[in-house]
Formats: C-alpha cells, sequence, structure tokens
C-alpha cells in the first residue's frame, strides 16, 4: 500500500539532522508494515497530480496555522476534498487534524486557553491513552457529519473521524519525549509559557502509548482499503 505524506512543515534546523523531517517520522511510526511511502512538501508548493497518486494519505504537522494566509493552503484543502470525494483512507496528525477539519467546513483557532505541551491523557473510546501534544490551535467547530473519537478537558475535539475513510488526531503519536525535549529548547522558549514548558519537562519520563495509536492508524489504512 503506497502512503503519500502531506509535509505541511518542516522539523527544526537544529534537530532535522539527528531525527529526519516529519515525513520520516511516520515512516518510523508506520515503516514496519510493508507499506510504501512517498512525500510531498506542500508546504514548499509540491503537490501530486491528483489523490490517485496514492492508496491513502497522511498530513502532517505544521508549525503554521490552518487559517493563515499561504498559497499553499486552498489547493491543500481542494486536495483534501478531492481525497474525501474519492473515498480513500486520509489521517491527519495535528495540523493536519486541523486543516481536515476546517477544508471540510469547521473551524480552527487559537485557543484562548493556551497551550498543550508533553505527554498528554486523552479519553479514547473510553479509555485513557498519553500521547505527546504540541499545540495551541484547536478545532472549536466540527464540520457536518464529523464524530469525535477522543478528547480531554483541553481538548474536546482531540480525535476526529469522518465517515470511515478519515481519522484524525490534535496529538503526536510520532513525537517521542526526546523530541518534545529538543522541541522545548528550540521552538518554546519565549513563545510558550515557562511554566508550560518546565511541567511539561517534568513529564518527560512518562510512557507513551504511541505503538496503541500507531497500531490504530494502521488498521484504518487496511480496513478503509478493504
Amino acid at each position: 500500500m503506497k502512503i503519500g505524506i502531506l509535509l505541511t512543515g518542516h522539523a527544526p534546523d537544529a534537530l532535522i539532522d539527528a531525527t529526519g523531517d516529519y515525513d520520516a517520522f511516520f515512516e518510523r511510526l508506520l515503516g514496519r508494515q510493508n507499506f510504501e511511502f512517498a512525500t510531498y512538501a506542500v508546504v514548499d508548493g509540491q503537490f501530486p497530480d491528483s489523490a490517485g497518486a496514492a492508496d491513502g494519505w497522511l498530513i502532517t504537522g505544521s508549525r503554521h496555522g490552518a487559517y493563515e494566509d499561504h498559497p499553499w493552503i486552498p489547493p491543500l484543502e481542494a486536495l483534501i476534498r478531492e481525497i474525501r470525494d474519492q473515498g480513500q483512507p486520509l489521517i491527519g496528525v495535528c495540523f493536519g487534524h486541523q486543516i481536515i477539519a476546517q477544508a471540510l467546513g469547521g473551524k480552527v483557532e487559537k485557543f484562548k486557553g493556551g497551550w498543550a505541551v508533553g505527554p498528554t491523557e486523552y479519553d479514547l473510546d473510553g479509555e485513557c491513552v498519553t500521547v505527546n501534544a504540541w499545540h495551541q490551535d484547536q478545532v472549536t467547530a466540527l464540520p457536518e457529519g464529523a464524530r469525535v473519537l477522543g478528547s480531554n478537558a483541553f481538548c474536546q475535539n482531540a480525535m476526529v473521524a469522518y465517515g470511515d475513510t478519515i481519522w484524525t488526531i490534535q496529538a503526536h503519536p510520532e513525537y517521542d519525549n526526546t523530541f518534545i525535549e529538543g522541541l522545548i529548547r528550540t521552538r518554546g522558549r519565549g513563545v510558550i509559557p515557562d511554566t508550560v514548558l518546565n511541567d511539561a519537562t517534568r513529564r518527560l519520563d512518562t510512557a507513551l502509548d504511541s505503538p496503541a495509536i500507531a497500531e490504530q492508524m494502521v488498521e484504518f489504512y487496511k480496513k478503509a482499503r478493504a
């Protein structure tokens, strides 16, 4: 199965040599499933010819806001709708979660409650799971037909499904605690309140449920293409 990764941002320059770019994170997260991957750096204007260029799709995180005026956002939204209309499986993570909601008629805003950073607990279908978060923007209004799968008190629309072919998550199952520590050093200080960053740093020994989320993502792709 060929997964097209729509790259909507780049890892920090200070970390990318050690970690690879954001597409590499997902190849590591999902790569043991014999998937083939193709990356399209839409943030740099590189788009596939059509939704048929891959069997399934994944939209990464980004430091940009879905509501910001960038020339690559309208064509990305059009591609999202094309993928939906063709019934292909699509996963969105953080920014991907947000831009999918916006493209389908929802609303994304800078959350007045502030930032979520580091290991964060969510209620996923009645089960508590812990995944790393790094966001202030949130989906504050869902498109028609969307259903919430996971949430917490801070982020009500944390995991969302649209029919059987689109699945999105606000958190970052692809981030381990070491990378969060790197983000705190390279992108956090001076942007996010120190109290939030210090609290996240204290929690960086927390065990994560990212492997379980990755398994759900793999099963989603396989089931949607069955």
